[in-house]
């Protein structure tokens, strides 16, 4: 999963960076209104942290731009804790979710796995397919009760595919949405990943639609 963090305070945006990439997202970092609404526009994400103080354009004005233009990647608001009417218009805008400053690092996280799993039809932080399980929260793979020992990228590949089940999902998509904007994304690698989940698991939950990508199908 891909997250955009919006936060113009040095020390909190690199807090907020290392926190959700040891939780497992691939994390971009933008510190200006014009840079965020730019990469929002350009980039493909799976939740974004937006701070409403941001300097050049505003996270409002920024959330009401791309909220026009037809994006719907969930957004959780920062607020300072008296700022209550920033709460109300940030919703207005079309934001999802909202935390107060100062705020605990595991409320955030638990906030946007919230957002990711709502915005897929999702209610559950954990996701299954016929005997496998993946806790969202804890990052743990079983297999018929059974802990399945996954690397990190192999755990972002099935994770991304079981936020999606039976939607068929290109390598290309996979790539952008398990890679950082600074990462050397290669696609081809996506296959890798996918023939090692196949030695892991049944190989028949992940299909391989020619021509198209991959698609999680539960068990008959």
């Amino acid at each position: 999963m891909r997250v955009l963090v919006a936060e113009d305070e040095p020390t909190l945006s690199a807090q907020l960076c290392a926190a959700l990439a040891d939780a497992g997202y691939a994390v971009d970092a933008a510190r200006n209104g014009r840079e965020v609404c730019y990469q929002g526009e350009t980039q493909s994400y799976d939740a974004v942290v937006l701070d409403l103080g941001l300097p050049e354009l505003d996270g409002i004005s920024v959330l009401k731009r791309w909220r026009s233009q037809g994006q719907t990647m969930p957004v959780l608001i920062l607020t300072a804790r008296d700022q209550w009417h920033e709460k109300v218009a940030g919703i207005d805008a079309g934001a999802d979710d909202y935390l107060t400053k100062p705020f605990h690092m595991e409320e955030l996280l638990a906030r946007l796995r919230a957002l990711i799993r709502r915005s897929q039809g999702l209610a559950s932080p954990t996701l299954s397919c016929g005997d496998l399980t993946l806790d969202t929260r804890s990052s743990r793979v079983s297999l018929a009760g059974l802990p399945v020992n996954l690397t990190s990228h192999e755990y972002k590949v099935l994770e991304y595919l079981m936020h999606r089940p039976n939607a068929v999902v290109s390598r290309a998509e996979l790539t952008e949405h398990i890679y950082a904007q600074d990462f050397d994304r290669d696609s081809n690698t996506i296959e890798v990943f996918v023939g090692r989940l196949r030695k892991k698991l049944p190989a028949e939950l992940i299909e391989t639609v020619r021509g198209l990508g991959y698609r999680l199908v539960p068990p008959a």
